[in-house]
């Protein structure tokens, strides 16, 4: 099987939907067939270590609006490549210009398509955008965009309550993510590094947050929250794992708290070995986040060892039980006091949590795209039997005009290199 998988978000930039292309490209490659990733252009990206091919298309430097870049769909070059490459299936994972370079690579190609639907984009298009009639037709657009798919999926049940209350109204199927850190133990030198480099001192907790250093992700939660702690005389690590357009704001937050001498920035972490250090040596991970749908950080966390707390009746808290394999809150700083509490009273409780979290939350790539195979051939049967009706969507017009511009330049191009023979 060869598919193309599409993404608006790919290392160097880091998130929960561009680690999950990662995976999806890599496990396809090394058991069921062929795999190609098209995601826009970044500066100084390196693609070379992929076990499968990445195309890189023209973008426009968006990531202060959006959080990524946007890329162009419709260019010449691009679509020549993916046409060549004759994939079975097509694959979207960004509703917006990666479905819509989907679309017309459909329209070449006459395979079916899937979306997976990841984040509460309603959530990103609010913030980008300040005008809620503009914002409310972006968000009308991108439920268009999604109902051209043949097969349309959610991470858990919650992604796909807010795909719904956005406006969307076929079938949803639910696939859920795996991870790619294995329960396998972190060495006990790979401790002492972390320890030795960041002076953190034995006996006091760690806690630890990974992601992209955004307020919308409850982090003024977290260091209220801890602040209460700190004003019972209690000591801490807090380690915010990431990058993103507040980071500034929230070292300076936690500055004025007085919680800076307790807080650690290291940025982005590309090694996953280190990043799974991180986790293994952390008592605790902090995700008091309503905007994630099934976040992989708290599975991965789980695959340490290390309980979560998290919003309750959050997508993010999909499969946590308060008190058995995670700890659930309102979404309130003092409630995080409280909730750090019980492990500060309970010692053993992060261990008995965190082995729990491990057995029950836990997902392997492997295991999960596995089940995404089944899916695809399913699809594809019904694509064969000619059972899967392409969808009348919004845009259509448009995409065909932008295919036929396309075949026409492809044509010229053609003409130019068979005169330079």
């Amino acid at each position: 099987m060869k598919v193309l998988l599409y993404n608006d978000s790919f290392p160097p930039l880091i998130d929960g939907v561009a680690n999950t292309v990662v995976n999806y490209g890599s496990v396809i490659t090394e058991k069921y067939g062929e795999a190609m990733v098209a995601v826009p252009k970044y500066p100084d990206a390196d693609d070379s270590h992929y076990s499968f091919p990445v195309l890189r298309y023209a973008s426009l430097a968006t990531e202060k609006l959006v959080g990524y870049r946007a890329g162009f769909p419709f260019g010449a070059d691009s679509l020549r490549i993916q046409q060549d490459f004759k994939p079975d299936l097509l694959h979207s994972h960004c509703p917006v210009a990666s479905t819509l370079m989907a679309r017309a690579v459909r329209e070449l190609t006459n395979v079916p398509m899937i979306f997976t639907y990841h984040t509460k984009f309603d959530i990103d298009f609010n913030r980008a955008i300040k005008n809620k009639f503009i914002s409310e037709q972006c968000i009308k657009l991108m439920i268009k965009n999604i109902e051209a798919c043949d097969d349309v999926w959610a991470v858990n049940e919650g992604a796909a309550e807010n795909l719904k209350s956005l406006g969307y109204k076929g079938e949803v199927t639910i696939m859920k993510n795996g991870v790619d850190i294995d329960r396998t133990p972190v060495s006990e030198e790979a401790i002492r590094n972390i320890n030795t480099q960041w002076n953190l001192p034995d006996n006091v907790p760690v806690f630890l947050f990974v992601g992209r250093v955004m307020w919308y992700k409850g982090l003024k939660i977290i260091l209220d929250g801890l602040k209460g702690i700190a004003e019972k005389g209690l000591d801490f690590r807090m380690v915010f794992v990431g990058d993103g357009d507040n980071r500034a704001d929230v070292m300076k937050y936690s500055h004025e708290l007085g919680l800076i001498d307790k807080c650690i920035f290291p940025g982005i972490i590309q090694d996953r070995a280190v990043l799974k250090a991180w986790y293994t040596r952390a008592d605790v991970f902090l995700l008091p986040s309503v905007f994630d749908n099934n976040p992989l950080v708290v599975k991965e966390a789980a695959a340490c060892g290390t309980p979560s707390v998290l919003i309750e009746n959050s997508s993010s808290a999909d499969g946590v039980t308060d008190g058995y394999n995670g700890v659930l809150i309102p979404e309130d700083s003092n409630a995080m006091t409280e909730a750090l509490m019980r492990f500060y009273n309970d010692p053993e409780m992060a261990k008995r949590v965190g082995y729990a979290a491990s057995q029950t939350l836990y997902c392997s790539w492997e295991d999960s795209i596995a089940k995404a195979y089944d899916r695809y051939n399913y699809i594809l049967d019904l694509h064969k039997r000619g059972e899967l009706v392409k969808p009348k969507a919004s845009m259509d017009g448009m995409i065909s005009m932008a295919v036929e511009c396309y075949k026409g330049i492809d044509k010229v191009k053609s003409i130019y290199r068979d005169d330079t023979v």
